[in-house]
């Protein structure tokens, strides 16, 4: 069975081993073995926080498969950005030149640098091993933080957003980049990336580029990808499509991948999501269907083949997964078709 839970201290190595295997561009889980010490001691910390109000918590989870004890996945949640360090992004705009005297008339797409999503929650921090990306795991990692979301509204922002990993290739370059170490950057895309991964962003504000950048003046290659995600990240920003998630021209200041937003209201699994009471027996049907349970700490997700109805009262469950989700007869389970 797998089951998505909160990172505990005991998951360190499978963190260090997922950093390593995620490469260049994740610049969530940089491969810093104090740094990644760092964020469980962070994620525990917010799950045992008594929060009223979205502040700097962040929520790291594990994909974990329950026949072997292996951590495969991770998946996280800033509960609110660009309180303590800047979050910077670029925003795709468009400038109008035109003269009436010389009946010229033309619109340019300028790239600004920004910090408009200070504030909002992020889902961040989304891997999952290769041999795992199949049956509904994927969507388990991820639709799981929006159930998190659903049952602790009071922790996080009406907005969130995802950064998704931009172009870039096997060795970790990145043509949009290239073009800004060209004119204003002495680092290579995985230094820089690195850096940013450790919170040493100040380099940032004193050396990016203070006024607008003329789309068109960018090399062939880095107007390309502007907007577009990495082969790998394809199904991850499909499934945020679905979930409601929508691309308004913010771009990371980096490889110039999306961010998408959504108001929580519109995320397709927070607003379907319904309470149900849980019996135990042997449930029919083939229904994939997203069970989360309702507490903090002992937080627990899977998905499970079932007869599904949202109109019904009640779900039944088998022991084997109500012991896995810390449930008994009688408790609530949210729960929503996959």
């Amino acid at each position: 069975m797998m089951i998505l839970r909160p990172i505990q201290q005991s998951d360190y190595p499978a963190l260090v081993k997922i950093a390593h295997e995620s490469g260049h561009g994740f610049t969530s889980l940089p491969n810093n073995e104090k740094l990644l010490q760092k964020k469980i001691d962070h994620s525990v910390s917010s799950f045992a926080k008594a929060a009223t109000e979205p502040g700097d918590e962040g929520y790291l989870f594990v994909l974990e498969d329950t026949e072997t004890g292996e951590v495969v996945g991770t998946s996280g949640i800033e509960a609110a950005v660009g309180l303590d360090d800047a979050f910077y992004h670029y925003h795709l705009s468009k400038v109008i030149h035109s003269s009436r005297t010389l009946n010229v008339y033309k619109a340019v797409d300028i790239l600004t640098l920004c910090n408009d999503y200070t504030g909002a929650t992020e889902l961040c921090t989304l891997f999952l091993k290769d041999a795992y990306r199949k049956n509904s795991n994927g969507k388990l990692l991820s639709k799981s933080r929006f159930m998190f979301i659903k049952q602790h509204q009071e922790r996080f922002a009406q907005t969130v957003i995802a950064e998704m990993r931009g172009v870039s290739d096997d060795n970790g370059s990145s043509p949009f980049w290239q073009w800004l170490e060209e004119h204003f950057f002495s680092m290579d895309f995985p230094t820089a990336d690195y850096l940013t991964g450790i919170g040493q962003k100040v380099f940032i504000a004193e050396l990016m580029p203070k006024y607008p950048i003329y789309v068109n003046l960018l090399s062939k290659n880095a107007q390309a990808v502007i907007g577009k995600v990495h082969d790998n990240t394809r199904p991850a920003i499909e499934l945020l499509k679905s979930e409601g998630f929508t691309f308004n021209g913010y771009v990371d200041i980096f490889d110039a991948g999306p961010t998408v937003e959504a108001k929580v209201d519109n995320i397709a699994t927070i607003r379907n999501a319904k309470h149900f009471k849980v019996e135990i027996g042997e449930p029919s049907g083939d229904t994939m269907v997203l069970l989360a349970n309702e507490k903090l700490t002992d937080f627990r997700a899977t998905v499970v083949p079932m007869t599904f109805d949202e109109r019904m009262s009640s779900i039944v469950i088998t022991q084997q997964v109500a012991d896995a989700l810390y449930l008994q007869a009688g408790d609530s389970v949210s729960a929503t078709t996959i």
